[in-house]
């Protein structure tokens, strides 16, 4: 499969965006860009829109990237420039499992895709989100990802199907 040099990883939390962004920025020789590092400061205190916008654009203008992360209040400035769009649409009880998954291995310490100061932590308000991101994405993110001549879309479904596809993804951008 030809994959563009432009891509945005997106899904709920748990569901592995930025192990995927990593891996394929390895096989496919492109910069990953992880929206959290933008996002969250020390002590998971939020940058400002704007300077969160500011530094998007930056990213946003190079030739080349793969960009994992929701933030959808951005998406838009994001596919506006994306070729690619690979979307981990997994059923909530598999995200939260990661995400439990991921809080017991980084317990206390912060994630290389994470903002720096920021020790992984879970707590009922990021459970909801999770729980409740399907329901509230789902539709806008179908209307969205409208594979066209200029956007590709993926869509994987489990871990199983992300496995697969990495294996047939080739040093071979468009």
């Amino acid at each position: 499969m030809m994959i563009g040099s432009r891509i945005i990883i997106v899904g709920n939390g748990g569901t592995g965006k930025s192990t995927l962004a990593v891996k394929l920025g390895n096989r496919l020789n492109l910069p990953v860009v992880h929206l959290d590092r933008l996002f969250w400061r020390p002590g998971w205190k939020s940058v400002p829109n704007a300077e969160f916008d500011a530094l998007l654009a930056e990213e946003v203008a190079k030739d080349e990237w793969i960009i994992d992360g929701n933030y959808n209040r951005t998406i838009e400035t994001r596919l506006k420039r994306a070729d690619t769009v690979v979307w981990l649409d997994f059923p909530r009880f598999t995200a939260l499992c990661g995400v439990l998954r991921r809080t017991l291995v980084w317990r206390g310490k912060t994630r290389p895709d994470m903002g720096e100061g920021c020790p992984e932590k879970i707590d009922c308000e990021f459970i909801r989100w999770i729980w409740n991101f399907n329901r509230n994405n789902r539709e806008r993110y179908r209307r969205l990802f409208n594979p066209t001549e200029n956007l590709a879309v993926v869509i994987l479904k489990n871990r199983s199907a992300v496995k697969k596809w990495l294996k047939t993804i080739e040093n071979d951008k468009i």
